[in-house]
Order: structure tokens, then sequence, then C-alpha cells
């Protein structure tokens, strides 16, 4: 069974090592880490950046892969991860994902995403992020969870390509976009799934508002304790165990 993982904004694969090296540790190596377009991946001729467009990309990497997956999303890996499972739930045996909050028709954008979403400001935003310096931007994301040496493999990335990527997405799932994925999810409920809640991520809703959609998904919950938005860097043993658990039942 194979372990594919799918990371969002603005990341690469790079945030994904030290769990990786905790599910080694314990004997899980069949594992595959997706790039999304424009993501630490290069985007196909004609790409615009939409929900749907990273929802087919998916679905073509998963059918490439074939057999039984264990599917893992983080942050916009989780929201394509949800788009798959309201189009093609029979894609995967089993699911996890954070972010569970966007789906709650209470959520509102954080307020990063509600710039991206706006002309010319969020232009301005994406342009600065680009220019910044490799120091002060692995400064602000150690502040917020990432290592100093995943921050700086991130920054190789941060490019106008995926600027333009963080623009189209963003502003493609503007509420109640979001909400209207949740719905078509709550309709076809995917089976064995895993909702992954870091008490200290403050971009995908509150925890409640995750418990909620857990329980409306009838998906199992993993608390992660003072962690946040890269739980996955700060506690990759407590993610480790999470997973594997959840991959056995």
């Amino acid at each position: 069974m194979t372990k594919v993982f799918v990371h969002g904004n603005p990341e690469t694969s790079a945030i994904w090592g030290p769990l990786v090296a905790a599910l080694k540790e314990r004997g899980i190596d069949d594992i595959v880490l997706l790039s999304p377009p424009g993501f630490g991946s290069p985007v196909p001729k004609d790409w615009t950046a939409t929900v749907q467009e990273y929802r087919n990309w998916l679905v073509s990497e998963l059918e490439k892969i074939g057999g039984e997956i264990d599917l893992v999303g983080h942050d916009w890996g989780a929201g394509h991860v949800f788009s798959v499972l309201a189009h093609r739930p029979e894609l995967v045996r089993t699911w996890a994902a954070d972010c569970v909050g966007l789906l709650h028709p209470d959520y509102v954008w954080h307020d990063a995403a509600l710039g991206w979403q706006t002309p010319e400001i969020g232009e301005q935003i994406v342009a600065a992020m680009v220019a910044m310096e490799e120091d002060v931007f692995a400064d602000s994301f150690v502040q917020l969870g990432m290592t100093n040496a995943i921050a700086r493999e991130v920054k190789l990335f941060i490019n106008e390509e995926m600027g333009s990527c963080v623009l189209g997405l963003y502003r493609d799932a503007a509420q109640p976009a979001m909400s209207r994925l949740g719905e078509r999810l709550i309709v076809n409920r995917p089976s064995h799934g895993l909702v992954i809640v870091a008490d200290e991520d403050h971009f995908a809703g509150t925890v409640p508002m995750m418990e909620e959609m857990a329980e409306v998904l009838q998906a199992d919950v993993a608390r992660i304790a003072q962690c946040g938005h890269w739980w996955m860097i700060q506690n990759p043993d407590a993610a480790a165990q999470h997973l594997v658990r959840h991959w056995s039942q």
C-alpha cells in the first residue's frame, strides 16, 4: 500500500522530511511525495491554477500510482485531497488531512488568503514574497514552525510561477467555493478518514470547526498538541504514530 503525501502553499515536499524519517523508523517506506504544479514542480502549458485543475492533476497522479493508496494532505494539499474525495473517492484506501475547517459553512479565509484574493493587493503581496531575502524568509517561517533548513529549501522555489499559482488558486477558492466543496464531500462521505487537528494551527478555522467537520464526515480525529500549521515538522513522531495507527485499522 503506497503512502502518498501532498503539500500546500507556500511549500515544497521538503516539509515532509522529518515525518518521512519517523515513518521509515517504523518500517513504512513505500512513500510518494507529490508536489502540486507551481509548488515545487513545473506548471503545464496554459495552466490557470484553478481548484478543478489541481483536482484533475491529483486524480491523474493517483491513477498513475494505482493500487491501494493511503492519501495524506496538508494545507492546500488537504484541499486537493478533499476535491478528489468529493469526485473520485474510490481512488484511495484511506485518507488523512488537516485544514478540514476550510469546508465548514462558517469558515472565513485567513487574512493572508483574503489579501491574495484581492486584485492588485494580492499581486503586491506575492511580489514581496518572491523578492524577500533568504535570511528574512527563513527567520519568518522558523517563527511559524519550520526549521531553518526546511525554510531555506522552500525559499528556493518561491518564484513568480508560484506567485501566479497562489493568486489563481486562492481567487478560484473564494467563498462560498470551499463550503460548497464541503457539501459535496458530505454527500459522498468517503470512508476511512482521519482529520489531523493541530491545536495551534490558526489558518484552518477553529478547533471546534474542525472537530465538527470530522464528526459530519464520520472521520477519526488525531490531536497534535502544542503544534501549529507545520505539525509534521514540529512533532513528526506524534504524527507518525497517529498515521501508522490509522493505516492499520
